[in-house]
């Protein structure tokens, strides 16, 4: 086949990859900076604590809040005595023989009715600061999955285009190489090619960056747009306190709490329930008028006094309080259970979490070097004309993809440092 020949061949692959880069580079352009280099002149920079703050402050949790202080308001309503009761009463229809009686009744509670009723809705409203303080670790690690997977974005971003531009340097080496007649036109066709794949996987990397934004905007509440952070933070993968610690704090908060407070509820309505059991007394205090003509004048009038109390004959509340020990009893085997899912799960997070930092500390020290200095040595071999341009491309490949295991490495191991955050972290701070 003909140079001519040759150059037809190669044109449906140079025409596409112009379109592509025509197309991936129009954001870097000097007259049109990319959405979030201008933002970053206008907005400054959202940082991890910034963005929790904000997201603790959105409706859903401020909801939550609002039950809290209602389960609270419901305590002190607890702790209130029963109401007496005032009742007017007359007997007869004729003005000789009637009588008016006016009485005042008091319930009076036995059995520490009052009291059980108390510790039920301190017990409510345990369950209510429990649940609120599940929902703010559970935010808090949302928004620090999200907030990293914003930076890794950012970095795969910056790696693609960095592809983009090393491919367009193959492209051009080829070239000159192929007009020099020292290799086949086939290895400018395959460094073209390698460019649009490049070009593709800019174009893939921008579009996660896009989705990371939109996921952490729904977060804190803005505007995909506006979300602006720094670049470099996602390498700064800290230590984990040490495992006792983890677990001490497992134990005292997350779906453990919840579930601790839970059993209090159920227990404490057992306690209700057996209080229950035991009658109330009715007190009755009061004046009777004996409404006769002869002795109106006279003002004759009589003192009211009685008590009754119910006979526990039929329901001595049995049912309710046996259901109510069953679900004490059910609590109780749901918090053992909680315990044992929230221990397994904090190990394989910090088991993930430690494979995932290491993976990245020795991509980063040894693998992605080397690569980038196999590569260099490569591509200047093939201008001498020591090595073949499928060299360079497998080269560059493993260098990239050395680059992007090290980038999912840095993502799995922000997803790992949050799940560890959801069962075993604070609820205001980050560490």
């Amino acid at each position: 086949m003909d140079p001519r020949s040759m150059r037809l061949a190669r044109t449906p692959a140079a025409f596409v990859f112009a379109l592509l880069v025509a197309g991936g580079a129009a954001g870097a352009q000097p007259g049109a900076q990319p959405a979030a280099q201008s933002s970053a002149t206008a907005t400054p920079a959202l940082t991890l604590a910034d963005a929790i703050r904000r997201a603790l402050e959105q409706p859903a949790l401020r909801a939550a809040a609002h039950e809290v202080a209602a389960t609270e308001a419901a305590v002190g309503q607890a702790g209130n005595y029963r109401n007496p009761e005032l009742a007017w009463l007359r007997e007869g229809q004729q003005a000789g023989t009637r009588t008016t009686t006016i009485q005042l009744s008091q319930p009076i509670e036995l059995g520490g009715k009052r009291q059980a009723r108390i510790a039920l809705a301190r017990s409510e409203a345990g369950i209510a600061h429990s649940e609120l303080a599940l929902r703010r670790r559970d935010v808090r690690a949302d928004v620090i999955a999200a907030y990293y997977a914003v930076l890794v974005a950012q970095d795969s971003q910056g790696l693609a285009q960095d592809l983009v531009g090393l491919a367009q340097r193959s492209v051009d080496v080829a070239a000159r190489r192929v007009a020099a007649g020292k290799v086949s036109p086939i290895d400018e066709t395959r460094a073209r090619l390698a460019a649009v794949d490049a070009a593709t996987e800019l174009t893939r990397t921008r579009a996660e960056l896009a989705v990371a934004r939109a996921q952490l905007g729904a977060l804190v509440g803005a505007a995909p747009s506006a979300i602006v952070l720094a670049a470099g933070e996602a390498d700064a993968l800290p230590d984990l306190v040490p495992p006792s610690a983890l677990q001490e704090r497992v134990a005292g908060g997350g779906a453990v709490a919840r579930a601790r407070s839970q059993l209090a509820a159920q227990e404490a309505q057992a306690g209700v329930e057996r209080a229950a059991r035991m009658p109330d007394l009715t007190v009755t205090l009061g004046s009777q008028r004996e409404d006769i003509p002869e002795l109106r004048e006279a003002g004759r009038r009589q003192a009211v006094f009685g008590v009754s109390v119910p006979l526990p004959l039929f329901d001595r509340n049995q049912g309710r309080l046996s259901a109510a020990l069953r679900r004490a009893d059910k609590a109780r085997e749901e918090l053992a259970a909680a315990e044992q899912a929230a221990g397994a799960a904090l190990d394989a997070a910090r088991t993930r979490y430690a494979a995932a930092r290491e993976e990245a500390m020795l991509l980063q020290r040894d693998a992605i070097p080397q690569a980038h200095s196999a590569y260099t040595l490569t591509l200047r071999g093939f201008e001498a004309g020591k090595f073949g341009f499928l060299d360079v491309l497998d080269a560059q490949r493993s260098w990239f993809q050395a680059r992007a295991r090290r980038a999912a490495a840095l993502l799995a191991a922000w997803r790992a440092y949050a799940d560890i955050e959801r069962l075993a972290g604070a609820d205001d701070t980050i560490h």
